[in-house]
């Protein structure tokens, strides 16, 4: 015995097609990275404001209170710990993981632009630190280092996600044959348009 046809879903296959895939582990990765990141800014910028130097060992090239209290802290007037929050507070936000699946190519654009940024900024605060400060400050280093990862996480990931929105294997209706034809829970093969499969 067979059912009616169902009706094919045009859109949603088209829509399918056109959905890039990326790892479900890496959204995630990503908004942690970011969550880590604004802690650690966060923490820094209430001590700037306080006025307490960070918890910190202060012993040889490791001082963290020379590094936030050079001329390198701040930018333009604008304490570098601040700029640091605003960062991380806009890649908590683009990296939240219903995002990833965002087909607004805007999306991954200006994720791309702000983690280059970011790690350009790094780049920068990293030189002052080794040649003109000539002191390291651990959280300083934290920041940078979580900066950098989220760095490759999204610079590898751009020329998927450049095309649309991610798909996560584990969001799919159904697994697929080496052929690329879906089935059903029983494993048997069909395509939208044709008749359901016979029961068993």
């Amino acid at each position: 015995m067979s059912f009616p046809h169902a009706p094919p879903d045009v859109d949603s296959d088209e829509d399918d097609d056109d959905v890039p895939t990326v790892s479900r582990w890496l959204p995630v990765a990503a908004f942690v990275l970011s969550l880590v990141g604004l802690g650690i800014s966060l923490y820094l910028t209430i001590d700037h404001f306080r006025g307490t130097p960070p918890t910190c060992p202060a012993s040889g090239y490791v001082d963290c209170t020379k590094v936030t209290t050079s001329k390198f802290s701040y930018l333009f007037h604008i304490p570098v710990s601040l700029l640091g929050l605003l960062f991380y507070t806009g890649m908590v936000a683009i990296n939240w993981p219903p995002l990833w699946r965002s087909r607004v190519r805007a999306v991954g654009w200006a994720r791309l632009a702000m983690v280059v940024g970011g790690v350009g900024f790094v780049l920068y605060l990293l030189a002052a630190e080794l040649f003109s400060i000539k002191a390291i400050c651990l959280w300083c280093t934290g920041v940078h280092i979580d900066t950098f990862i989220l760095f490759v996480l999204v610079v590898t990931s751009f020329p998927t996600m450049s095309g649309g929105g991610a798909r996560w294997q584990e969001w799919e209706d159904g697994p697929e044959d080496d052929a690329g034809t879906a089935t059903d829970l029983t494993g048997v093969p069909f395509t939208a348009g044709d008749a359901d499969p016979e029961p068993r």
